[in-house]
């Protein structure tokens, strides 16, 4: 018989798989100004403040988001290292409440545990932003405001925290400054190169095309390949919007209860052990998505390689993409379905870490006997056109 906190658990990991359908509405007013913006009022306390603008202006704008949307497209691309101030002002108000909503959003309650919004982290109505690619970029908080320097390049979009099924009535005015980009800070624009020194087939004879289980039974492939620091290597996912996972199931699940039980998304489910160069992968990424779409997400798993590249580190890659579950047919369990074309999550890791200023050169190999075709350790089949993806990080600034 189960105890209670594991029904507890399994009722709570139950609801949160509960799809959330959001659709877009790209109805609102842009209105552009050209002259400075006046002066602003104190952040809210809940505000996050980046330190005060050091660049020029660069576009200040006004986006009128109503009660019934969800992402508006402001129009405007913001580059890495720009300093973007957001206020919004407004209320909405939901069918269920009995006072307005203002946009730092409604504080969340137990029932919210049935919601699955597009932020977790914040309420109900809340006014959140996303710049980049819808398919791979990151919601996070404006509230009242919101005052950072962008980690990432790409068009900048305003949404309000809530479900297509749960609209609110009203309407939010957000105002957008955009500041130049630290002159002094570095930033690295990703450049495609036909090679990179030291990525030959000497280095792919010492590199396994695929990893494996613990008993050894072959699985993903080797898909990709990271030269650079650990500390650069963790900043570049961390920036991309990548969280690390728990090392193992039993803490997951004490992990993911406690997280759902103080209202937040639990973004990583467990990732079982497999192993490379005769040890069990030295992290786990997964993209940061809510549990609601646990049986659809991005991961990978990443190994050190025991030998550098011109004197620094080597990081070698497996990545999938769940996209189900299917029968496990080593020991009949349930386990999770990967994309059989793998190379759409490779090009997922490359659009995602290329936009954060990090990657200096990006390039593709065909090794010797590429790996083309297979099936995994738990039996599901994948396809590949066989290349391996090679980032080299950008190389801070020595200290002189």
């Amino acid at each position: 018989m189960r105890s209670p906190l594991i029904k507890q658990v399994a009722f709570l990991l139950g609801v949160c798989t509960l799809p959330g359908m959001l659709k877009l509405a790209p109805d609102a007013q842009l209105v552009r100004a050209d002259t400075a913006p006046q002066p602003q009022q104190s952040p809210a306390p809940e505000s996050t403040t980046a330190s005060t603008p050091s660049g020029k202006l660069r576009v200040s704008q006004e986006v009128q988001i109503t009660g019934d949307s969800f992402w508006v497209d402001t129009g405007i691309d913001v580059q890495v290292g720009e300093h973007v101030v957001a206020t919004a002002t407004g209320t909405l108000r939901y069918a269920d409440q009995q006072t307005d909503t203002a946009p730092g959003g409604i504080a969340r309650g137990f029932k919210d545990l049935l919601r699955i919004l597009p932020f977790n982290g914040a309420g109900r109505g809340a006014v959140i932003g996303r710049i980049g690619d819808k398919d791979t970029s990151q919601p996070f908080l404006i509230g009242p405001k919101r005052d950072l320097v962008s980690p990432l390049s790409g068009r900048l979009s305003i949404g309000i925290n809530q479900l297509s099924s749960d609209t609110g009535d009203g309407r939010y005015s957000v105002r957008i400054h955009i500041f130049a980009a630290d002159p002094n800070a570095i930033f690295y624009t990703a450049k495609t190169v036909p090679s990179i020194r030291g990525i030959d087939n000497d280095l792919f004879s010492k590199i396994p095309r695929r990893i494996a289980d613990k008993a050894g039974d072959p699985g993903d492939m080797v898909n990709f390949l990271i030269i650079g620091s650990q500390e650069d290597m963790e900043k570049v996912f961390t920036t991309a919007g990548w969280v690390k996972v728990d090392a193992n199931v039993k803490e997951t699940v004490l992990n993911g209860f406690l997280a759902s039980m103080s209202k937040e998304s639990y973004l990583t489910m467990p990732m079982s052990p497999l192993y490379l160069f005769g040890r069990q992968q030295d992290y786990g990424w997964a993209h940061a998505e809510p549990v609601a779409v646990v049986a659809a997400r991005n991961h990978l798993r990443i190994w050190k390689a025991p030998f550098e590249v011109n004197g620094h580190m080597l990081w070698v890659g497996a990545a999938t993409h769940d996209i189900g579950f299917e029968k496990d047919r080593r020991n009949n369990g349930v386990t999770h379905k990967i994309d059989p074309n793998i190379d759409l999550e490779r090009d997922y890791v490359e659009k995602t870490l290329s936009s954060t200023g990090l990657v200096a050169e990006v390039t593709h190999v065909l090794p010797p006997n590429p790996m083309q075709e297979a099936k995994t350790a738990t039996g599901g089949s994948f396809h590949s056109n066989g290349q391996v993806l090679v980032l080299r990080l950008g190389e801070p600034p020595k200290q002189h």
